[in-house]
């Protein structure tokens, strides 16, 4: 197995596309083993595609790519502005407003991220924000995104490790809020010492709220919509991903008329490209689990920690920092597909719910989007901005610390992930 890890981080490190060096690393296992039929590795990539539970990968994808096309996200903006433009830094507490908002559309931080720093960047810098900061209030505000329900990476970590997808999704809506409050609060503070002024005077009115609020009702209503539906059993989350799709094309055909054929045309266009780099990845990372299981990879790796330490929090910590470290230099959906077989197990025997573990892994793999040298997100953002990565590393080393306290609230009160999928599905 030493090979086969060692084989892939020499791919990674020599810029193949991550999908290949999974696939070309898992078949050196087989190389190894001649024992084993080499026909394995091809029915491998196909059986972990035909996973029921996984139509909701693309499914999901679709409808994110037509409600944004939708002119959803002008209305969002537009509520986002309104309940956050008089505090201190408006326009950066806007975006981070927005991203909350934006989870229930796009579930994807890294699309959450480009369109901000399209549609907001420009923006920010006008009004004297500089490129660093602005790039990384909207790279790590879009962390929000892929909490807040439907997460993709939620489906995959439920996909891979078996775990309750209703039940996850529902574990992220209170860390998703109280991530977003932690982050509207750095943003105060950082904007009170650079000088930021608030974008609007004064509180919103009640009527201002009422109508912006009614402007996004429908992105609003979609993660209520979908939990419902889930918890008395009206749709299964492959189907409710088809419910989306349905619910996404009405809203923009039938109540904000603006999903014509262009904007059509060009939402399966983007999600063909989006499906198509998801699935690959999760069809070859079938051959790299083999491996995994085979060797007994999760036993090993749960006995070296245990003996390293009987504490289950500090345990706990330590995988985050692995995590993150490993998203360095591997994006957060390879983390979630690679990792997962390997440390539920581990957590699972530390006496963590998988659902409470779920959220803090999610969390912890997404980060990799926003650190270099592989941050798909960083990347984006900086390239929209024109902004240097050293800036942007500066700069956002406050919005990095609040995450990462974020996340360590989140190994001690498993309650913050635990109420309401207790309260809405049962203990």
């Amino acid at each position: 197995m030493l090979l086969v890890l060692g084989a892939f981080v020499a791919l990674v490190l020599l810029g193949m596309p991550v999908a290949f060096a999974i696939g070309i690393s898992g078949t050196l296992f087989f190389a190894q083993h001649f024992e084993l039929p080499f026909t394995i590795p091809v029915q491998l990539a196909v059986s972990q595609t035909q996973n029921f539970a996984l139509l909701a990968v693309p499914l999901f994808i679709l409808s994110g790519n037509f409600m944004n096309h939708a002119g959803i996200t002008e209305r969002l903006l537009r509520l986002s502005t309104v309940l956050t433009g008089h505090m201190r830094g408006g326009l950066a507490q806007s975006s981070v407003a927005l991203s909350t908002l934006m989870g229930g559309v796009s579930g994807s931080c890294i699309a959450d991220a480009a369109m901000q720093a399209r549609i907001l960047g420009p923006e920010m810098l006008k009004r004297g924000y500089s490129k660093g900061y602005t790039a990384g209030v909207l790279s790590f505000g879009s962390l929000i995104t892929p909490i807040i329900p439907p997460g993709i990476g939620f489906i995959l970590y439920g996909t891979v490790g078996q775990v309750s997808i209703g039940r996850l999704f529902a574990a992220g809506i209170l860390p998703g809020l109280v991530l977003w409050i932690a982050l509207a609060v750095a943003v105060s503070l950082t904007a009170k010492h650079r000088g930021y002024r608030p974008e609007r005077r004064g509180w919103p009115s009640a009527r201002e709220v009422g109508g912006a609020a009614w402007g996004g009702i429908w992105a609003i209503l979609f993660p209520i919509i979908l939990l419902v539906g889930l918890r008395f059993g009206i749709f299964t989350p492959s189907e409710i991903g088809a419910f989306a799709v349905v619910y996404s094309v009405a809203v923009g055909v039938v109540n904000y008329r603006e999903l014509g054929w262009t904007k059509f045309k060009d939402a399966l266009e983007g999600s063909t490209v989006d499906v198509g780099a998801v699935m690959f990845l999760i069809a070859l990372s079938g051959i790299f689990g083999y491996g995994i299981v085979w060797e007994r990879v999760p036993e090993l790796v749960s006995n070296t920690m245990l003996g390293l330490t009987a504490n289950p929090y500090a345990a706990l910590i330590l995988v985050v920092a692995l995590l993150l470290v490993a998203g360095c230099f591997v994006d957060g959906s390879v983390l979630i597909i690679m990792l997962t077989p390997i440390f539920l197990p581990v957590a699972t025997e530390l006496g963590f719910d998988p659902v409470h573990f779920g959220v803090i892994f999610i969390i912890a793999a997404t980060i990799s989007n926003f650190t270099p040298p592989v941050g798909s997100a960083m990347y984006a953002v900086c390239s929209i901005l024109d902004c240097t990565i050293g800036d942007y590393a500066r700069e956002s080393l406050p919005f990095l610390v609040t995450v990462s306290l974020f996340a360590v609230l989140l190994i001690f009160v498993p309650g913050v992930a635990l109420f309401i999928p207790d309260l809405i599905f049962g203990k």
